[in-house]
């Protein structure tokens, strides 16, 4: 078991439909805490940074166009297995194919309508927090 600090990003459909107090509570259920929050707008230049491994997808300008169309809440979430403990919860990337009681599966609608990204590994939680978060943004508590 290890402590680790993973990278959420709340997506518009989840601020739309005012779900994120609710799966936030399922993540603190999990006994995960809060080190950092914040509500910011994504522009290009980030997008294209984070989804650097698809950027030159033709898929990518549809990606680009969701994750602007609102803001969202990028969270850092500390606990316990952190990383694996939130996309257990999460369950698949696509909503389609995710269980009920996972949060995609009873709140999202497809691949990329899906409530929430989460970071997959320690690598990718590390560069993803850098990328949203300033280090004095980011509590130890």
């Amino acid at each position: 078991m290890s402590i680790q600090t993973t990278l959420i990003l709340f997506k518009p459909d989840a601020i739309e439909k005012n779900i994120t107090g609710i799966v936030l509570a399922k993540f603190q259920e999990l006994g995960l805490s809060i080190q950092g929050i914040k509500m910011m707008q994504l522009d290009s230049a980030i997008l294209k940074e984070h989804y650097a491994h698809v950027a030159d997808k033709p898929f990518f300008p549809e990606i680009e166009e969701f994750m602007s169309q609102t803001p969202v809440i990028a969270l850092a979430l500390k606990g316990e297995n952190a990383i694996a403990a939130v996309r257990d919860l999460l369950g698949p990337t696509n909503s389609s194919e995710a269980p009920a009681g996972t949060i995609r599966g009873d709140y999202g609608d497809t691949m990329m309508i899906n409530v929430c990204h989460a970071s997959d590994s320690e690598e990718a939680a590390a560069e993803e927090l850098a990328r949203f978060f300033e280090p004095q943004e980011i509590f130890s508590l």
